[in-house]
């Protein structure tokens, strides 16, 4: 299921960031940080009024001069058109509109996107003098709010969520839908094409897509798939900072599209920062993933290389221990029959239901060999566990405390549900309701 995206631009210091702050702290919606990219607060997964949505945080640039501001500015603003469903447009209505803010606003009109207009630092219920200014801007109603004292947060809100395309969120069509996701010249495309030369069943290429991305439909041995590469930036900016944060944001268009994210890795240089958040989005997203090593005919091997490189892996991605790996060359074409191999079995564990009464025989092997945590002679009990929803599997565990269910005895639950099932490639997601508590998941 694909969850619309909104973008939040605008100037430096018009309230960006507080604003996705308090979205993400105080719980207007509900929302969850992503690990891997909890410094640059750029990503989070909210809800309002039902509707579940992607918040993207395009802000955080901090630019020398005023000339720069709207070099950035306009770098900002082709992100978020190229990718969002929505443009949250917030300016500072304690500034004033400004040249910068006029800028931005006629590229958001020319593009027929959904804008919505927030005039941020209204504290209070009387407008500024100036606010009617805005109306010039010609993207709509401007709303006015306080992201510091979280004033008309709730109309801002009904409107962005008022804004997404109809259909938005609803389940698409029966492929397999593979994301080409990491940094940039990692060789996504280059894998694209050595698919889909290989296999010579492409049936259609889709440029143009509204997140950005290049679509293509294909086949293979029977199976119905779109392979999802994630486009490179059009404009290099010369601050490799926010280079990185717009791959990351292209990233997370295409990772909310797919069921199976391949995470490809340069080889040559090993794990770097970026990869590792880009891979947090992925697992938080509950997709499948799949991770391929690229260019491992440049690496310079010795023996055992390649167990140096996976225990590198489990070190630096221990998040997503349960992601397999592909050590390819998109190039030469070095295992690049595994890598749909590999995906398609992904796809099928993430979609896989487990039958109850096996899964509560592991459940309680479990407890008996390794006893469930206590507190002041309390221990925890787990009555039943039912698997309720897949992609990625959700368990339901009823228990008698949820203080007891420690992180690490959760841990080693899922552990032993591994073993038992496999569920290679894709999160398991746990919840844990007390007894007597509704279940509402």
């Amino acid at each position: 299921m694909s969850k619309p995206l909104v973008a939040v631009v605008g100037r430096p210091n018009v309230g960006k960031s507080t604003f996705f702050n308090k979205i993400v702290g105080r719980r207007v919606s509900i929302v969850e940080d992503t690990p891997g990219v909890t410094r640059d607060r750029i990503y989070a997964e909210a809800e309002w009024s039902g509707i579940h949505f992607a918040l993207i945080d395009t802000g955080g640039i901090e630019p020398d001069s005023k000339d720069i501001i709207l070099s950035q500015m306009r770098e900002q603003a082709e992100v978020a058109m190229d990718m969002a469903d929505v443009i949250l447009f917030m300016v500072d209505g304690r500034e004033g509109l400004t040249a910068a803010d006029r800028e931005v606003a006629g590229m958001l009109r020319r593009t027929g996107r959904k804008v919505v207009l927030a005039v941020n630092k209204v504290d209070t219920a009387d407008l500024p003098e100036d606010f009617y200014d805005f109306y010039e801007l010609g993207l709509g109603e401007p709303i006015p709010i306080s992201s510091t004292n979280m004033l008309n947060l709730g109309d801002l809100l009904d409107a962005v969520v008022g804004s997404f395309p109809e259909g938005a969120g609803e389940e698409e069509e029966e492929s397999i839908k593979i994301a080409m996701i990491g940094k940039p010249n990692v060789g996504k495309s280059s894998l694209v094409n050595r698919l889909l030369g290989e296999n010579r069943v492409i049936v259609s290429p889709i440029a143009g897509t509204t997140r950005d991305s290049i679509d293509t439909p294909f086949s293979y041995e029977g199976e119905e798939y779109l392979l999802i590469d994630t486009a490179g930036i059009r404009r290099k900016s010369k601050v490799n900072e926010d280079i990185e944060r717009f791959s990351v944001i292209r990233a997370v268009a295409a990772i909310e599209r797919c069921d199976v994210c391949l995470l490809m890795i340069d080889g040559r240089e090993g794990i770097t920062e970026q990869d590792k958040k880009i891979a947090g989005i992925a697992h938080e997203a509950g997709k499948g993933i799949v991770i391929a090593v690229n260019k491992w005919d440049l690496v310079d091997k010795e023996t055992g290389t390649m167990n140096k490189f996976r225990k590198d892996i489990a070190r630096e991605l221990a998040f997503m221990s349960y992601a397999p790996a592909v050590f390819i060359s998109a190039l030469t074409g070095q295992r690049v029959d595994q890598v749909i191999d590999t995906a398609r079995a992904v796809a099928e564990n993430r979609a896989m239901r487990v039958p109850t009464a096996k899964l509560n025989t592991v459940i309680t092997d479990a407890t008996m060999m390794k006893q469930p945590p206590s507190d002041k002679g309390k221990r925890l009990k787990i009555y039943y566990v039912a698997q309720v929803g897949i992609k990625p599997p959700l368990f339901s565990f009823k228990i008698n405390s949820r203080p007891l269910m420690h992180f690490s005895y959760s841990r080693y639950l899922e552990n032993r549900i591994r073993e038992a099932f496999g569920f290679e490639g894709t999160s398991i997601k746990f919840v844990f309701r007390e007894k007597g508590e509704k279940e509402d998941v």
